[in-house]
């Protein structure tokens, strides 16, 4: 059984089923499989997994990188259940500034795939939460930003209205104010 491929209201962003076999043992499923995410316009390599557990409540991003390092994310939940948040940061693009926010979680075996360009947050909605991610860039501190949550120009409709934050989290800058190289 194939992966099946959703592009979204802003195209770049893509939902993916994965295939999934149960019966009385359990089951089996792929995560992830090269040839057809690249025939399905995602070719980036993967070069390092990331893996975050969180309680309900517990908000974390806007997130992003930097050129040369810009990531694309490739997000699952494997336990619990998060609205995941990607906002296109790209100034020349025609979807500058808009958002998409999706539920994913363990049960529905669903991922979203976030292009370079993007900022990623996530909101946490079951008691707890394990998310599983790729990056198509490694983690490099120095090019590391973010852009805060409810950032007013952005307006996200998040699930919940006093999500718990890192201090981090809290002292981004709006979108308008970021340190933002996307072109």
């Amino acid at each position: 059984m194939p992966f099946q491929f959703q592009r979204l209201t802003i195209p770049d962003v893509i939902l993916i089923q994965a295939p999934n076999l149960r019966d009385e043992r359990g089951f089996f499923r792929e995560t992830y499989k090269f040839s057809e995410f690249a025939a399905n316009g995602i070719a980036l390599p993967f070069v390092q997994d990331n893996h975050s557990r969180s309680t309900r409540g517990v908000l974390r991003g806007l997130h992003y990188q930097k050129n040369p390092q810009a990531q694309g994310k490739l997000v699952r939940v494997v336990r619990g259940e998060i609205f995941d948040v990607a906002v296109d940061i790209r100034k020349r693009s025609p979807t500058f500034r808009q958002w998409i926010g999706i539920t994913l979680s363990a049960d529905e075996n669903q991922m979203l795939y976030i292009p370079p360009g993007f900022a990623h947050g996530l909101c946490v909605l079951s008691d707890e939460a394990d998310v599983i991610y790729k990056v198509t860039a490694e983690y490099t501190p120095a090019l590391d930003r973010g852009i805060v949550w409810n950032d007013p120009d952005l307006a996200i409709e998040w699930p919940l209205p006093h999500p718990i934050l890192s201090p981090k989290d809290l002292a981004l800058p709006r979108l308008r104010d970021s340190d933002n190289d996307f072109e």
